[in-house]
């Protein structure tokens, strides 16, 4: 889960858990004010009808029901009994509702002074009146339709509100964190395309110095030094190589002239020749590596337009005095559009160097001494195709293959550095092209070079 999801969905959820605990607060409170009130209602009601039978001599049961029946504060489903001393039923509203009572109840009152409790849909309240002659008991029953029609709409009202603004909630975060989060996107996408290819590259930051402008700052720092140190690294390799070449190619002619002399022994000229092939490998190595250095330093960018099928038969000339017994049969796909897709910006140079080193490591692992050569389009590509049959290269191989000295099982009696397809690839990616080995058929290694239309 990306940090953006994870920020939103953690502050969504603080807010739906907040929420939802506030409003079962509100719900709980409510309802508990609720009975109280009630509660108190029940109380006062009990109370004045006790008062009115025992207080007012005038009035009697029948008064006093009727009393109670036109009273402003009666109550839904209103009961009430009122007991003396002896337990015995002294007064009883009208209403046909029945309040479930006992004996232990009238006692518990004596001792307790009060009671309320809940039976079934009606509340009870009890209370123990003591005057100076008699005790009186009263017991009242009834619904607070009212108050539990308010407590239902607010557990509608909360329920609705909880949907709604959890729903506001998560779109809000959603929205507010991925807009937060642009900045940190930015960055990502370019650290992303980051490569020896474009180690300038640098991470703008703005003057608010947040957490994330901090971390550009960081990384553009970091990656002052690590460009610095390429740099470095480049010209010390650069320079090596430039610095060798010149004792190398003294030593070839050297070694080549001593060959040349008809004085040496046959023996000794074997032992010459085998020294001229390891300088010739070593110097091979040099140039290798000085191209590499040369690449990456990008002293040879360049933008002139050249056609790709002559710079291939150049470098298929020079395959073929090199290699004079290796056939190269080649092929170019019709198209309307072919001759403009066939132009490509570039250095003649390097573009030469790649497809000679491809088509060099075809003829040096092919089993037939013959490979094939395509050109052709689709959409977007330039491709051209260089294949052979012969051993291939298993998939962990396949991994490492651009890798610098890498070379497979079936590099085994070549010679070679390890360099070649290396070196195409970075001449590729100056040219903003791609290379791609595959298996299409048994003993079949195709290369594909793909160059943007």
């Amino acid at each position: 889960m990306t940090l953006k999801n994870r920020i939103s969905l953690l502050v969504s959820l603080l807010f739906t858990i907040l929420f939802g605990l506030a409003s079962t607060v509100i719900f709980i409170l409510y309802s508990n004010y609720r009975k109280e009130e009630f509660r108190d209602r029940l109380e006062i009601k009990a109370l004045s009808n006790i008062k009115l039978l025992v207080n007012v001599k005038q009035v009697d049961n029948q008064l006093l029901k009727i009393i109670d029946q036109n009273s402003i504060n009666k109550l839904y489903d209103e009961k009430t009994l009122v007991f003396d001393s002896n337990f015995k039923l002294i007064y009883s509203s009208i209403d046909d509702a029945k309040i479930n009572w006992s004996i232990d109840d009238l006692k518990y009152l004596k001792k307790n002074k009060t009671f309320f409790k809940q039976q079934g849909d009606y509340e009870v309240y009890g209370v123990f009146y003591d005057t100076n002659d008699k005790d009186f008991y009263a017991l009242i029953s009834a619904t607070d339709d009212y108050g539990k029609k308010k407590l239902l709409f607010l557990r509608y009202t909360l329920i609705i509100s909880y949907i709604f603004f959890t729903c506001v909630c998560w779109v809000i975060t959603s929205f507010t964190v991925k807009k937060a989060m642009n900045p940190l996107n930015a960055f990502h996408q370019k650290i992303k395309n980051i490569n020896e290819n474009n180690l300038d590259t640098r991470i703008e930051s703005n003057s608010t110095k947040n957490e994330i402008d901090l971390i550009a700052d960081e990384f553009n720092f970091m990656m002052d030094r690590i460009e610095i140190s390429y740099q470095r690294q480049k010209e010390f390799t650069a320079h090596a190589s430039h610095e060798l070449r010149t004792p190398l190619s003294r030593m070839t002619s050297q070694i080549e002239n001593a060959v040349a002399d008809p004085d040496v022994k046959p023996k000794n000229r074997t032992f010459l020749n085998t020294i001229l092939t390891d300088v010739n490998h070593l110097s091979e190595l040099i140039n290798s590596l000085l191209i590499l250095s040369k690449i990456d330093n990008r002293e040879t960018e360049h933008h002139e337009v050249h056609r790709i099928d002559e710079i291939l038969f150049s470098s298929i000339e020079k395959i073929n005095k090199t290699f004079p017994d290796f056939v190269i049969l080649f092929e170019i796909e019709e198209s309307e559009d072919l001759d403009t897709a066939l132009e490509i910006k570039g250095n003649k140079n390097l573009l030469e160097i790649a497809l000679t080193n491809v088509l060099k490591n075809a003829c040096v692992y092919s089993d037939n001494k013959q490979a094939k050569v395509k050109i052709s389009t689709d959409h977007y590509h330039l491709i051209v195709s260089v294949s052979n049959t012969g051993d291939t290269l298993s998939d962990e191989e396949q991994k490492n293959l651009f890798q610098p000295f890498m070379r497979g099982k079936n590099a085994k009696g070549t010679s070679g550095f390890g360099l070649g397809l290396r070196i195409v690839q970075r001449i590729l990616a100056l040219h903003k092209a791609n290379i791609n080995y595959s298996i299409p058929n048994t003993n079949t290694n195709l290369f594909q070079l793909f160059f943007n239309l």
